[in-house]
């Protein structure tokens, strides 16, 4: 009987580990030659230490999308694979789609664990691929888009305001588009609209208070409050939809 293909098997797991260990030494080894390098240049500790611990404090809220992310993913790659991908390069907004997109033109649901090793390798390898125009074009293209960029805002400032604001609104647009594909699928496609109009509401909420409230701390943990909320919303919303 030939053996069932296991998201979360042992070697995965190891591989994992491997991948992370190696991260976290690189970050201690760029941490310990930047404080070397800040005592050479005659940085007080203080000074030192308190950057170090203000930077750590901050990545708390990015943590907990990542976090979150890990658990979605995990649903049906597993532990292992979505563990290596946004502890390193990857992000939500982007992993889940690439995901959801192969498992689809796989014609694959994505509601139990996969259990197919070529589907699990398709969604990997659309993953991995998918990023690398990221890493191998920003070192040759980032100081033109700078430049770029800096020249817009220099210009007219307004128009420097308006063109950024497009390129993230393009980006939203983009990715919404997934969410209303699913109004195809009759009364369950409504779920995830209603979540997202839920989310953004959060967001917008979060919004006025860090700038009407002047709730400045807000400012990191938005994200995290709205994906949180959303899907606590989600959750409560499914049996209503037939879910």
């Amino acid at each position: 009987m030939e053996k069932q293909f296991n998201t979360n098997s042992t070697f995965l797991y190891v591989v994992a580990a491997a991948v992370i260990l190696f991260i976290l030494a690189q970050s201690f080894y760029f941490l310990i030659r930047a404080v070397r390098r800040a005592k050479t240049i005659g940085l007080e500790k203080s000074v030192v230490w308190k950057t170090i611990s203000s930077t750590a404090i901050f990545t708390i809220a990015p943590a907990f999308s990542i976090l979150l992310g890990v658990v979605t993913l995990s649903q049906f790659l597993g532990l292992p694979l979505p563990w290596i991908r946004l502890s390193v390069i990857g992000a939500i907004t982007y992993e889940l789609p690439a995901a959801t997109s192969t498992a689809k033109a796989l014609d694959i649901s994505l509601s139990e664990m996969i259990t197919d090793p070529k589907t699990y390798t398709a969604i990997a390898w659309v993953m991995t691929l998918g990023i690398l125009p990221s890493i191998l074009l920003t070192p040759i293209l980032i100081k033109k888009i700078q430049k770029g960029v800096i020249k817009i805002q220099t210009k007219d400032s307004a128009w420097g305001n308006i063109f950024m604001t497009s390129l993230f609104m393009g980006m939203i647009s983009a990715f919404s588009g997934m969410v209303f594909s699913h109004l195809r699928e009759g009364l369950k496609g409504l779920l995830p609209v209603i979540v997202l109009f839920i989310s953004a509401l959060i967001m917008a909420i979060c919004g006025l208070l860090i700038k009407k409230a002047k709730i400045t701390w807000l400012e990191n943990f938005a994200m995290p409050f709205s994906m949180i909320l959303s899907m606590v919303a989600a959750v409560f919303l499914a049996p209503l939809f037939g879910i």
